[in-house]
């Protein structure tokens, strides 16, 4: 098999596709027709970030059997052009964590104690030891926001250094921060608590400036690091919290835009420590992705499986077509599951009646789960979203039954923390047309499809009435409603299907009048837009 290889990565990687048995070739800095004609005969192309695979790659390389992810991120990759054809994507997401966690740990230090900034002016001539009194990290609370991988590591680094720990992640588990050392708390009372805070979440529309400047100001005199994601942070925002002493002080990895900018704000404080994404240049850590990508470009080729595909899925071909219109109904009921929930989820069931319950549904569940996480990963996918689960300490449980009342097979997907839950249940109709019949305990008749609005309400006259209204004096469009209710005079939930988003104020409107509970907003569709509403009128 001939393997191209278009980024460089470290010789191991190169030498155990060879010692398998394959061809390499290495043509680093090709693009556009140069790249097209590289890998018309190639079976598995390796790239890190500097190489596009765009749709014209694909077609250009018939024999592409996987292509391999030499780090992390995948956006350089259109992954579904690749599931077009066939073609596997895998990616290398363990190698980077050590070596970004520690990135982390010197950089708080860095900040803590002024290192470049003393250093810069002893190497300039000046004994400037007067003009520096640091920070000890000892005894101190250490924030962190978004408890996966690399801030578990960061966390057991830090909290063996004697600092205390506190984090805020909704899709972790209590027991597994239990075992870390940290206490979950919420967004704010993390920033409030926080002496030192390192940002650890991937960029997604639900996280893109989610700490700027009103978030800042609840850290005040306190030290932030960011080796995440550029764009987590508002960097002017940032740049002006230090520069009037809000912030004691930052170090940054990332940013929004790379490389940075000359004029970028950040660079003209004194007391902000930049580096130039360095958080995964470790020896090790290249050299641990490149054999990892190489494992799993050889797995690949024996038709093995592959340890972090993106897009293949893991269920017996003759299967697929019973299961298939079930995989986007799981997905679909997670994300709804997720969007109407409050709490910090800590527990996913996924139930099974009638037919379906026959069948190995092993990627069905974990599509559930896809849907339930998406809001956090933009990486999630059915292949590793049981993955993430564990990693988090989410339990996940699966039930079946043959028996089923109402519906030929009926999928249920509920999230709960233990002591509340939200159950959204889904359909088939006329064999592949996706329904919701159930959310909470209300029958409805859904289609799940874009934007829909959910409301709780009282049963009373006139409340179907009053949300049209205010719906359509805004012109928000209503293209489907259904509702069902618990008994006569008691509790009833609508489901508007909508053509746009509701804005913030319209919502504020419906939510006001006395005989709405709850209103909550949920986006389906690609997963690009604003997530979810989660504002209940006993606010």
């Amino acid at each position: 098999m001939k393997v191209l290889v278009t980024d460089p990565i470290a010789d191991a990687g190169l030498d155990r596709l060879r010692d398998a048995g394959h061809e390499v070739e290495t043509a680093y800095d090709v693009e556009g027709s140069a790249l097209l004609d590289a890998v018309a005969d190639a079976n598995a192309l390796v790239v890190r970030s500097g190489t596009d695979v765009t749709e014209a790659v694909f077609e250009a390389a018939p024999n592409l059997i996987i292509v391999g992810r030499a780090g992390i991120g995948v956006d350089n990759i259109d992954i579904d052009a690749a599931t077009d054809h066939g073609v596997i994507v895998a990616n290398a997401p363990e190698g980077n964590v050590r070596a970004a966690a520690e990135h982390t740990v010197a950089m708080a230090f860095a900040t803590a104690r002024s290192i470049p900034q003393a250093h810069a002016r002893l190497r300039a001539g000046e004994w400037a030891k007067s003009d520096y009194l640091g920070t000890e990290l000892n005894a101190k609370t250490l924030g962190i926001v978004g408890l996966g991988r690399v801030g578990q590591e960061v966390a057991k680094r830090l909290g063996s250094l004697g600092m205390n720990l506190v984090a805020y992640d909704p899709y972790i588990g209590e027991e597994r921060a239990d075992q870390i050392g940290a206490e979950l708390v919420e967004f704010e009372a993390c920033l409030k608590h926080a002496d030192f805070l390192t940002v650890h979440t991937p960029l997604t529309p639900e996280t893109e400036g989610m700490i700027a400047e009103d978030e800042l100001a609840l850290m005040e005199g306190g030290y932030l690091v960011n080796c995440a994601r550029g764009g987590v942070v508002d960097e002017t925002a940032l740049a002006a919290a230090v520069e009037d002493g809000t912030l004691a002080g930052a170090a940054v990895d990332v940013f929004a835009d790379e490389p940075v900018s000359p004029d970028n704000p950040l660079l003209a404080v004194d007391d902000v420590v930049v580096t130039p994404h360095l958080g995964a240049a470790t020896e090790a850590a290249q050299e641990h992705v490149a054999t990892s990508i190489a494992d799993q470009v050889v797995a690949a080729f024996n038709d093995e499986p592959v340890a972090n595909a993106l897009n293949a899925p893991s269920i017996d071909e003759s299967a697929f077509p019973r299961v298939q219109p079930y995989i986007e109904l799981a997905e679909t009921a997670g994300k709804v599951a997720a969007q109407m929930f409050d709490g910090r989820i800590s527990e996913v069931r996924v139930r099974y009646e009638g037919d379906i319950a026959g069948e190995d549904v092993e990627f069905v569940t974990a599509s559930g789960l896809k849907g339930v996480f998406e809001p956090l990963e933009w990486q999630v996918n059915a292949v590793n979203a049981p993955k993430i689960a564990e990693e988090r300490g989410i339990e996940v449980t699966e039930e079946k039954t043959r028996q089923s009342e109402d519906f030929q097979s009926l999928v249920t997907v509920t999230v709960g923390d233990g002591t509340d839950s939200v159950g959204v249940c889904g359909t088939l109709f006329a064999g592949d047309d996706p329904r919701i019949v159930r959310i909470d305990g209300y029958r409805v008749d859904a289609v799940p499809h874009g934007q829909m609005l959910v409301v709780r309400n009282y049963d009373r006259p006139g409340v179907l009435g009053l949300i049209g209204t205010v719906l359509g004096d805004n012109d928000v469009n209503i293209a489907g409603m259904f509702n069902g209710r618990e008994t006569l005079g008691g509790e009833a939930m609508t489901v508007y299907n909508l053509d746009e988003p509701v804005p913030e104020g319209v919502v504020g409107q419906i939510r006001a009048d006395e005989r709405i509970i709850e209103v909550k907003q949920i986006t389906l569709g690609n997963g690009e837009d604003a997530d979810t509403d989660t504002d209940t009128a006993d606010d």
